[in-house]
């Protein structure tokens, strides 16, 4: 199924927002450097997740979730998942 996804990496202090249709072989190819956009940057934590029907409708998700508005929906996405699931 495809999935959009959001990382976090605790050396970067940063987090990055993706869509694969196999989330647990896209998460191995970030954290073994095999991803230009995450080179050197990890180890990468997945920290939020969002299953979709079709590939497209992952895409069109990951695009909204990198605009403006949807980084501030991501961020009280993530700021209530943490809330909830602390760690």
């Amino acid at each position: 199924m495809p999935f959009i996804y959001v990382l976090y990496s605790h050396l970067a202090k940063r987090h990055y927002t993706g869509a694969t249709s196999n989330l647990e072989q896209r998460l191995a190819q970030h954290n073994s450097d095999q991803s230009i956009s995450t080179k050197n940057r990890g180890p990468w934590k997945l920290v939020y997740q969002e299953e979709y029907a079709t590939i497209g409708e992952a895409l069109r998700r990951e695009r909204y979730l990198k605009s403006g508005k949807g980084r501030e929906e991501l961020k009280r996405h993530l700021q209530q998942h943490q809330s909830e699931n602390p760690s």
